[in-house]
C-alpha cells in the first residue's frame, strides 16, 4: 500500500498465498491521504485511536504516532501484529485493545473505519464518547456502499454535527465536529431476549448479545432450524460450538446433555463475550470454556467428539468460502476417529461437496427450501 509516508507491505491473517484480497482498500488510503493533507489542522499528537482497523493498515501507517487500535476481530489483531513486524515496527508502538476492553480516557484524534454493523458502531461511539473533547478530531472512513444516512445520524446523535466528503475511488470520509455538551443516549448493549417455545431444550431460555453479533435482536432463521435438528449428545463428550456467535447452539446442547464439556470459540471478542453471558444467564450445569481465536487452531488433534458449526460466507464485503474451508479442515484435525461435524448452511453454498472431499462422506440430516443440516464423520 502506498501511503503519504512511504510504501507498506501488508497481508491479511492468516496468510494464504492464494488469497487475492488485499489488506486495505480505497477508504484506508483516502483517510491517510486526508490526514497528511490536513496535518496543520489535524496534528497527530496526544492519543490517536483507530476503531475497526480491519487488518492493521491504519495503525501500521501511523505507528510513529503510537496509536491505539480497537478491534472486535482476533484475526485483525493478529494481522496487525504481523504487519507491524513485516514493516520493521515494534509491536509496542501500537496499543492493541479489543472492543471489550475499557477505551482510553482521553481521545485527541478518533479514526473510525465504519463497520458493517450499525449496532457495533453505536456501542463503540458511546463507549468512546466520554473521552472525546471539544478539540478532538473525528474522521470516519468507508466505501460509499458502507456509509448510509443512518451512519451519519448515529455520529450526530452521539458525538456532534456530521458531514461527508466527496467520494474518491468509491470511498468517503465522515467528518464530525464533537459537541461535548450533547446529551447522549444510554448504551442499549448488551441486549437480551427470550427464545421461542418451539426449538427444543433451549425453548424459553435467555440469549444475551453484545453489539455486532449476528442477528443480535432476534433468533435468525438458520439458527432456529439448526436448534430443531441438533445431534443427541450423551455422556462426557467434548463438544465445540465453532463460530459460536451468541452461544445459543452450544448452550442448547449442554442443556440436553449436562455432562458435555463445551468449548465456545469465535474470532469476535463481542461474540465470545455474548456466549459466556448467555451461558451464565441460563445457569447451565456442566463445564464450558470460552476462547477467542482462529477457529480450532490450538485445539489438540483428535481431542473432540462433536463440532457444531454455522460458518460465515462473508469476510467484510467479500463473499468467500475460505473461512468455511478453514473451519472444516480445523474440525477434521481436532475430531477423534468417529467424531462428527454438524453444519448448518444455505442450500446454495454446496457445503456437502467440501465435506465429502475432506471427510469422505456427508449425510443430509434435514433441509428446507433455504437451509441444509449436514453431518460428516471422521474415519
Amino acid at each position: 500500500m502506498t501511503t503519504p509516508w512511504g510504501e507498506l507491505a501488508l497481508a491479511r491473517f492468516p496468510e494464504d498465498p492464494r488469497d487475492r484480497l488485499r489488506a486495505w482498500d480505497a477508504s484506508d488510503e483516502y483517510l491517510l491521504r486526508h490526514l497528511a493533507e490536513h496535518e496543520r489542522e489535524i496534528p497527530l499528537s496526544g492519543t490517536v485511536v483507530a476503531v475497526g482497523d480491519r487488518w492493521g493498515a491504519l495503525v501500521t501507517a501511523l505507528a510513529a504516532h503510537r496509536p491505539v487500535q480497537i478491534t472486535d476481530s482476533y484475526l485483525a489483531q493478529e494481522a496487525t501484529r504481523a504487519n507491524l513486524a513485516r514493516n520493521g515496527v515494534e509491536t509496542g508502538a501500537v496499543r492493541l485493545l479489543t472492543t471489550q476492553d475499557p477505551p482510553p480516557g482521553r481521545v485527541d484524534v478518533l479514526l473510525v473505519r465504519v463497520p458493517k454493523s450499525l449496532a457495533l458502531l453505536e456501542d463503540q461511539l458511546l463507549r468512546l464518547a466520554p473521552g472525546v473533547h471539544e478539540g478532538t478530531v473525528v474522521v470516519g472512513t468507508g466505501m460509499v456502499k458502507e456509509i448510509h444516512t443512518s451512519t451519519l445520524k448515529l455520529f450526530e446523535r452521539i458525538l456532534g454535527p456530521t458531514r461527508t466528503s466527496l467520494a474518491e475511488k468509491k470511498a468517503r470520509l465522515v467528518l464530525c465536529t464533537p459537541e461535548p455538551s450533547l446529551k447522549r443516549p444510554v448504551n442499549p448493549w448488551p441486549y437480551s431476549y427470550e427464545l421461542p417455545d418451539d426449538i427444543g431444550t433451549a425453548s424459553g431460555r435467555t440469549v444475551v448479545n453484545h453489539a455486532g453479533v449476528f442477528c443480535a435482536d432476534r433468533l435468525d432463521i438458520g439458527t432456529r432450524f439448526f436448534l430443531r435438528h441438533l445431534p443427541r449428545s450423551r455422556g462426557a463428550e467434548r463438544v465445540v460450538d465453532l463460530g459460536c456467535g451468541n452461544g445459543v447452539v452450544g448452550t442448547a446442547l449442554a442443556l440436553a446433555n449436562p455432562e458435555a464439556e463445551v468449548l465456545f470459540v469465535d474470532e469476535s471478542f463481542q461474540a465470545v463475550a455474548s456466549a459466556e453471558a448467555t451461558w451464565k444467564a441460563n445457569g447451565v450445569p456442566g463445564h464450558a470454556e470460552f476462547r477467542v481465536g482462529d477457529g480450532l487452531a490450538g485445539v489438540a488433534a483428535g481431542s473432540v467428539d462433536l463440532v457444531l458449526n454455522n460458518p460465515p460466507f462473508h469476510s467484510h464485503q467479500a463473499t468467500t468460502d475460505a473461512t468455511s474451508w478453514r473451519m472444516f479442515t480445523g474440525a477434521h484435525r481436532a475430531l477423534r476417529p468417529g467424531g462428527e461435524l454438524w453444519v448448518i448452511g444455505n442450500r446454495h453454498l454446496g457445503y456437502h461437496v467440501k465435506l465429502r472431499r475432506l471427510f469422505g462422506n456427508s449425510e443430509l440430516v434435514s433441509s428446507d427450501p433455504k437451509f441444509v443440516v449436514l453431518r460428516a464423520v471422521k474415519k
